[in-house]
C-alpha cells in the first residue's frame, strides 16, 4: 500500500512517494471513513509537541512530519461529522490534536472503547493496539519504534518510524471492520455509539483541567496532619490503659510529626508491628481494613486503629503530595477510564473519583475570575433506577409526591416502632419529609443504607459492618426490609437468575450494555462461589450501569449543546458519578443552570421513562458537591 510522506527535509531523496498537505487534503476529504493517529514527544499535552501525524485509509495513508508541516488546512476534515475518523484510545490524540493544531474533533470512532465494551473493561483481555492487531489480524505488533519519537528534534524520521505510523492507521481501518461483525452480533450498536460520542466531553473534561487554590488546599493539609497526630496519640492513650500492652509504654525516639504527646513506642504505619500488638488480644491473620472490622466492637484499639488509617490516608492522598498533580497551566488535570465493568468510569493521576465527598476538598477548586461553577446531579439517581425496574408502588408514589424516600421504607420496614418514636414536632409526620426526631434518625440511617446497598450487592455482613450490629441484627434486618418490598426483592431475585442462567446481565433499554461473567461455565458446572459471586453482580450491574449510561449521554447532550449555543460562555471541567460540573461566565449562569437541568432531565428520561428522575442544579463560587 502506497505511503505518502509530507516532509520537505532538504538534500534527502525520500524512499516514500512525496506529497503535499494539499493533496493529502483531497483525498482525505472524498472519503467517509479515516484511520488517525499521532506521535508526540511524550504524555503531556501541554509539554510535549505532536511531532508526526498520519492519516489515510487502507489504500493510502499519508504521514505528516508536524514539526515543519502545518496541518491547519487538515481543520475540516477533523471538524466534520460526515467523516469518522478511527483511533485507538482517542482522548490522547483529541487533547495534542486541540492544543498543537487548533483541533476540535468530532464524529470519532475509538477501537480501544469499542473493545472494552465488548469485554467488559476486564484487563485480563488486552486493549492496546498491539493485543487487538493480534486478536483480529495476526499481526504481531513491534512497538518499537514508538520509544524513538521521544526527544527527536530536527533530523528526519527513519524509514522504519515512517512505516511504523503509517500501518497503525491501516490497522486500525480493519480491525475497526472485524470489530463491527462481533458488535452487531451482540446487539452493542448502541452503547459503542454512546461511549465513542462520550469521548468528546471526556477528553474535554481532561484537556480543561481545574483551578486549585494552593493556599486554602495547604491550611487544610496542616489540619489534617495535626489531627493524625492527635489519632496516634490517642492510640498511645489506649494502649497505656491496657494491661496486656504495657511493654509498648516506653516513649518513640522521636515521632513522625516531631511531636512530643507520643507515649508508646509502636509504629502504628508498620502493618508488622500493629499486628503483633494486636495478637496480644487473639491471634489475628493481618491488619487490614476488611479483616479487622469483624474486631471493631470487641476491642476499642482496633476501632480507633482503623478511624487513623483512614483519616492517615486522607492526609497523604490529599496532603501537600497532591501539589504533584499541578501541570505546566497551574491546573489539575486527571485522566478518565471510561469504562469499567459496570459502564462506569474512575479516574487517575489524581483520582478525583475518590476525591472526598467533604465540601472542605472541593471548595478547594475555584472558578477563573468573573466565572462560577454551575453543577448539577441527579436526586436519588439508583433509587430512581430500582423504582423504575421494580416498579414498586411505595418507591414510585414516594418520588412521585416528593417525599422522603428513607423514612417512607423506614415507617414500612419498623412499623409501629417507627410510629412510637415520632417526637411532637416530627415533620415527617407532619409532610412525611425527613425530620430531626432522634430515634428516628437511627431507624432512617438503617433503612438508609440498605437502599444503597441495593445498587452495590449488600449483603448481611457488610450492613452489620455499615450499621455496627450483629451479622443475625443485619439479616433479620433485610428480611424485614424485603417483607416490605416484595417487588424488590423479585426485581432483584429476576436479575440474579438470569445472570447465573445465562452468564451475562445487561443494563435497561435503550442501550442494553452487557457484562459478561468469565467464571460461568455454560455446561453447568459453574463453581457454587463463582455462581454466588455472579447472582450479586447480577443485581446490582443493572443499576450501576443504567446509571453510568445515563450520565454519560447527559454529558454528551450537555457537550454538543455547549457546542453549539454557549462556545466561550460555558465549559465542561468535572464528573464525578452521578453529578457533572461547568464553570461558566456569572453573566448566563442563570440561564445556563435552567438549560443544564433540562439536558440532565431529559437524558434521565431516555432510560427511567417515567419522568420522577430529577436533577439538582447550583450555581457556586467554589467547586462542590
Amino acid at each position: 500500500m502506497p505511503i505518502k510522506l509530507i516532509a520537505p527535509y532538504e538534500g534527502i531523496e525520500p524512499t516514500f512517494e512525496k506529497s503535499t498537505i494539499e493533496e493529502c487534503f483531497e483525498y482525505c476529504s472524498s472519503k467517509k471513513i479515516l484511520g488517525v493517529d499521532t506521535e508526540t514527544e511524550g504524555f503531556d499535552f501541554l509539554t510535549k509537541k505532536m511531532i508526526m501525524l498520519q492519516i489515510g485509509d487502507e489504500d493510502t495513508q499519508f504521514v505528516i512530519d508536524t514539526r515543519f508541516v502545518d496541518v491547519q488546512i487538515l481543520k475540516p476534515i477533523f471538524e466534520s461529522d460526515d467523516i469518522i475518523k478511527i483511533f485507538h484510545n482517542a482522548k490522547f490524540d483529541y487533547k495534542f490534536l486541540k492544543h498543537w493544531a487548533g483541533f476540535n474533533t468530532v464524529n470519532i470512532y475509538d477501537t480501544y472503547l469499542a473493545e472494552k465494551v465488548m469485554y467488559c473493561g476486564y484487563d485480563d483481555y488486552g486493549f492496546g493496539l498491539k493485543n487487538l492487531c493480534e486478536r483480529y489480524l495476526n499481526v504481531t505488533l513491534k512497538k518499537d519504534e514508538r520509544g524513538q519519537f521521544v526527544g527527536m528534534t530536527g533530523q528526519p524520521f527513519k524509514d522504519s518510524q515512517i512505516v511504523y505510523g503509517a500501518k497503525d492507521i491501516e490497522y486500525l481501518i480493519k480491525i475497526r471492520e472485524k470489530q463491527q461483525d462481533r458488535i452487531n452480533y451482540y446487539d452493542l450498536e448502541i452503547v459503542v455509539d454512546l461511549e465513542n460520542r462520550a469521548v468528546i466531553p471526556f477528553s474535554e473534561i481532561e484537556y480543561e483541567g481545574l483551578i486549585l487554590d494552593q493556599d486554602a488546599w495547604r491550611e487544610l493539609a496542616v489540619k489534617n496532619k495535626v489531627s493524625t497526630e492527635a489519632m496516634l496519640c490517642a492510640l498511645d492513650e489506649l494502649v497505656l490503659k491496657e494491661p496486656k500492652l504495657q511493654k509498648y509504654k516506653q516513649p518513640m525516639q522521636g515521632d513522625l510529626f516531631n511531636q512530643s504527646c507520643r507515649q508508646t513506642h509502636i509504629n502504628w504505619d508498620s502493618p508488622k508491628q500493629v499486628l503483633e500488638c494486636f495478637c496480644l488480644f487473639e491471634p489475628m491473620e493481618s491488619v487490614n481494613g476488611k479483616y479487622l472490622l469483624k474486631f471493631r466492637n470487641k476491642y476499642p484499639l482496633v476501632k480507633e486503629y482503623i478511624k487513623y488509617k483512614e483519616t492517615s490516608k486522607l492526609a497523604n492522598a490529599y496532603g501537600e503530595e497532591f501539589f504533584k498533580f499541578i501541570k505546566s497551566d497551574g491546573k489539575i488535570h486527571t485522566n478518565f477510564n471510561q469504562i469499567l465493568a459496570t459502564g462506569r468510569v474512575s479516574s487517575s493521576d489524581p483520582n478525583m473519583q475518590q476525591m472526598p465527598a467533604s465540601n472542605l476538598y472541593r471548595n478547594c477548586f475555584i472558578a477563573p475570575e468573573d466565572w462560577v461553577f454551575v453543577s448539577s446531579d441527579y436526586s436519588s439517581q439508583e433509587l430512581n433506577v430500582i423504582a423504575y425496574g421494580s416498579k414498586d408502588p411505595v418507591f414510585l408514589k414516594a418520588l412521585e409526591n416528593g417525599e422522603d424516600l428513607h423514612s417512607v421504607c423506614a415507617e414500612l420496614v419498623f412499623g409501629q416502632e417507627w410510629i412510637d418514636a415520632s417526637e411532637s414536632d416530627c415533620l415527617y409526620v407532619l409532610a412525611k419529609q425527613k425530620c430531626n426526631c432522634k430515634k428516628h434518625k437511627v431507624l432512617r440511617n438503617a433503612v438508609k443504607s440498605i437502599n444503597f446497598g441495593l445498587a452495590y450487592g449488600m449483603g448481611p455482613f457488610k450492613l452489620a459492618d455499615t450499621l455496627e450490629i450483629s451479622t443475625r441484627e443485619a439479616s433479620d434486618l433485610i428480611e424485614k426490609y424485603f417483607a416490605a418490598f416484595p417487588s424488590i426483592r423479585r426485581f432483584l431475585n429476576m436479575l440474579g437468575k438470569f445472570g447465573t442462567a445465562n452468564g451475562y446481565i445487561q443494563t435497561f433499554k435503550p442501550f442494553r450494555r452487557k457484562r459478561w461473567f468469565s467464571a460461568w461455565d455454560p455446561a453447568g458446572y459453574t463453581p457454587p462461589a463463582d455462581l454466588g459471586a455472579i447472582e450479586r453482580k447480577s443485581k446490582n450491574t443493572p443499576i450501576q450501569g443504567a446509571s453510568a449510561d445515563m450520565t454519560k449521554l447527559a454529558l454528551v447532550m450537555i457537550h454538543h449543546e455547549i457546542v453549539s449555543n454557549w462556545e466561550g460562555d460555558v465549559k465542561l471541567v468535572m464528573t464525578v458519578h452521578d453529578q457533572i460540573d461547568t464553570i461558566c461566565k456569572k453573566e448566563v449562569a442563570d440561564k445556563w443552570k435552567v438549560k443544564m437541568t433540562e439536558l440532565m432531565e431529559e437524558a434521565a428520561n431516555t432510560i427511567v421513562t417515567n419522568e420522577l428522575l430529577k436533577a439538582d442544579t447550583n450555581i457556586s463560587e467554589r467547586w462542590e458537591k
